[in-house]
């Protein structure tokens, strides 16, 4: 099958027998589009359709494009995800692109629900309390990065001691512990964030370290990126995959 062919079938199977509008206005633009990311994109790498619209989500929800998340959000309901899936996702933005962006993607998520009759709110997944976020997030901590995390907090001065607590009780005991994804899943969502942020190489690094240790290895690391590239461009991208070739090379 050529790639002209799998683009039609790969649209169809996300998005069904509708046809882009933009066809209409900018038709050379959108024949690109559409054989590259589906016909091209979709097929690199050992990724699930589950698995490539999670991402999507998440890159969208970094970028604010907004209309775009709202589209894929049907689309991954049409491969299968949950709707607890697709809130988890949303919601492990929190730490990486703060609170007004990660409504802003939940709201266009929830519109989506609210038109498909999708109840809401959903059950909570939430698995922590006030008195063990920390402890839990610690572990979970710990679990990704290893020894590292206790040197750093030991090493971190008086007056920033409570950024580091804040990582661990907020970013990995409120967000990281929830149900409804496993850590692979959180921590390779994690990835894609943050390459899709830009500006943020030390962290990038970080996580691909983070994923090996929870047990994504570097072949999905490229597939997840590669994903990636046709939501965040070039210059981000190449600047992960240099990223994971300088924590993971080739042997």
């Amino acid at each position: 099958m050529n790639r002209i062919e799998k683009s039609k079938e790969t649209y169809k199977r996300l998005f069904g027998d509708g046809v882009p509008t933009a066809y209409a206005t900018d038709p050379d633009l959108q024949e690109i589009l559409s054989r590259f990311i589906f016909g091209e994109v979709f097929d690199q790498g050992k990724l699930d359709d589950k698995q490539r619209e999670l991402i999507t989500l998440v890159v969208l929800a970094a970028n604010q494009t907004l209309p775009q998340l709202k589209t894929h959000a049907n689309a991954a309901l049409n491969v299968g995800l949950t709707p607890v899936e697709i809130k988890e996702a949303i919601y492990q933005c929190v730490p990486y692109l703060g609170f007004p962006k990660t409504l802003n993607a939940a709201n266009e998520v929830n519109e989506v629900f609210k038109a498909r009759n999708i109840e809401l709110p959903l059950e909570s997944q939430t698995q922590v309390t006030d008195d063990t976020r920390l402890e839990n997030g610690l572990a979970v901590q710990t679990e990704i990065f290893g020894d590292v995390i206790a040197k750093m907090r030991g090493s971190a001065p008086d007056n920033q001691k409570h950024i580091q607590d804040y990582l661990s009780a907020f970013c990995f005991g409120d967000f990281y512990t929830r149900n409804g994804l496993d850590l692979q899943t959180r921590e390779l969502l994690t990835l894609c964030i943050i390459s899709a942020l830009g500006g943020a190489e030390g962290q990038v690094k970080a996580h691909v370290q983070g994923n090996k240790n929870v047990g994504n290895d570097k072949e999905t690391l490229i597939a997840a990126i590669t994903h990636c590239l046709p939501y965040m461009g070039f210059p981000r991208t190449l600047n992960a995959i240099a990223n994971i070739d300088e924590v993971i090379p080739e042997s």
